[in-house]
């Protein structure tokens, strides 16, 4: 898959700047420190070996947030897991994004919106459906002190700010709560056929009596 790189600027207050880019490459992501608060879902050398695996793939793709060579915010995108629904259809143009985290002491930066806009500047993403799963287990609802109600409203946000939507589903995980959502962007170049093998993906027991 075509990976055309993308990167812009923001100053703070003491004049160092956050480089949000990406795709970064491997071999980039090896040289970067881990922010100590990206704990979401593994330990940050653990979740950085994941997202050099990630960079690795040829349709994986990693965006991030750089300050002072330390990644203190990411976005994956990649095939789904093999064991997921969204995997069954062996969809050439259905990417996942897998993970969105950005560490607490740089919240206030608005770095997740920057971060989506850098990943759909890409021409290339018009080519794919891209999905994410929400699940309010992954959620910071400890550090934020918000609800899962109010989470959910700002993952709807995040993500609706680069065209993605909301999606039902009878998927049992998203199901199993309702603040758990499926969002996606279906590319302008996407195929008919496409789209309705994701549909048959989203509603597998319709024809269930």
């Amino acid at each position: 898959m075509e990976k055309n790189y993308f990167s812009e600027e923001i100053t703070l207050e003491d004049g160092s700047t956050i480089e949000i880019c990406g795709p970064i490459e491997a071999e980039k992501l090896r040289h970067l420190n881990m922010h100590e608060q990206l704990v979401a879902f593994r330990i940050p050398e653990e979740q950085k070996e994941a997202l050099v695996e990630i960079a690795e793939l040829p349709e994986g793709r990693i965006v991030g947030a750089i300050h002072n060579d330390t990644l203190v915010g990411y976005i994956t995108f990649h095939y789904p897991d093999p064991y997921e629904r969204w995997a069954e259809g062996n969809m050439e143009d259905l990417l996942e994004l897998g993970a969105i985290e950005v560490a607490k002491d740089y919240r206030q930066y608005g770095l997740a919106k920057k971060m989506m806009a850098i990943a759909f500047k890409d021409s290339v993403m018009d080519q794919f459906i891209v999905i994410s799963t929400e699940y309010y287990w992954h959620w910071d609802l400890k550090n934020t002190g918000l609800s899962v109600w109010d989470y959910r409203k700002i993952m709807e946000s995040i993500m609706s700010s680069v065209g993605m939507e909301y999606f039902a589903t009878d998927d049992p995980e998203i199901c199993s709560h309702p603040a758990n959502l499926l969002m996606a962007r279906i590319g302008k170049e996407v195929p008919l056929e496409s789209i309705e093998a994701f549909d048959n993906l989203r509603f597998k027991n319709r024809h269930m009596y």
